[in-house]
């Protein structure tokens, strides 16, 4: 099976500063890249920072996608051939999303604007992503995207494998108090929808909120392929093998004791998930 080197980017984030996040994200890119990764993650809003009090204070330091930053991290990753995952705070219009972007060799692939909005932070302000889930095709790896209150909603995760994803990628703010969700809830996504996940957080202190650093890939039974336990600035690294991910019948004991993640589902007795509340 070929295999896929990718790589989270556990990092502290300077809040309201874009150009000195820049250079730093600019400078990791560059480091998991002369190491082999082949796609790297960085966190939610890794390029603005988080905790903002207002639409009009946060949008100085968003940009439109394509913008300035992403045209200069799609000339580094054309360099280097390489795909990155960035979180930054997208301006649309009089508009403003919490947005991870997916940039390639090729330039920007696509944008996920994040659609489960949290009373937190500048999501208290944001507008909630309004484009539907979406896989997209790298090659020999598809990914798919949420940001961080996302991989609360079990919805999102089905989505994306449904739609065919072999790696679910989720950039995040965990704060003191995610660490349940760190250590239990990540690796639930993945086992249960038989898919690679990687979650990126940041570290560091922003206006009171302590963010708790502990990233990990999991691998598409739940299983740890690379964690942080502590809030330390880090790199993590994994080898991926989608094929891996797109066989979904685990055969335990043949004939005995087996389960099909997609071919035992029942949708028809799904309904009440689609009802509003």
């Amino acid at each position: 099976m070929a295999s896929r080197k990718i790589a989270t980017v556990q990092m502290n984030v300077a809040f309201a500063d874009r150009a000195r996040n820049l250079n730093a994200i600019r400078a990791h890119l560059r480091e998991a890249a002369s190491n082999g990764a082949k796609l790297v993650i960085f966190p939610e809003c890794a390029l603005s920072g988080y905790c903002f009090e207002s639409v009009a204070e946060a949008i100085p330091h968003a940009e439109p996608v394509p913008g300035p930053s992403t045209t200069t991290l799609a000339d580094d990753c054309a360099t280097l051939g390489i795909a990155t995952v960035v979180g930054l705070l997208e301006t649309s219009g009089d508009r403003l999303f919490n947005v991870c972007v997916l940039i390639g060799p090729s330039g920007i692939i696509a944008t996920y604007r994040k659609i489960h909005l949290p009373f937190l932070g500048v999501d208290r302000f944001t507008t909630p992503g309004d484009q539907p889930f979406a896989v997209h095709d790298l090659g020999s790896l598809k990914v798919g995207m949420n940001i961080c209150y996302d991989g609360s909603f079990p919805e999102s995760a089905r989505c994306l494998m449904l739609l065919g994803a072999d790696l679910i990628v989720l950039p995040t703010n965990w704060p003191t108090g995610a660490i349940t969700t760190a250590r239990t809830l990540i690796p639930a996504r993945a086992l249960e929808n038989h898919v690679y996940y990687a979650a990126c957080n940041r570290v560091g202190t922003e206006r009171g909120f302590n963010f708790i650093g502990m990233s990990r890939i999991l691998g598409c039974r739940g299983e740890f392929l690379a964690v942080s336990e502590n809030d330390e600035p880090t790199i993590l690294y994994a080898e991926i093998e989608p094929e891996k991910a797109r066989d979904k019948h685990l055969v335990n004991m043949p004939g005995k004791y087996e389960l099909h993640r997609t071919r035992d589902r029942r949708p028809e007795m799904y309904a009440p998930i689609t009802r509003p509340v």
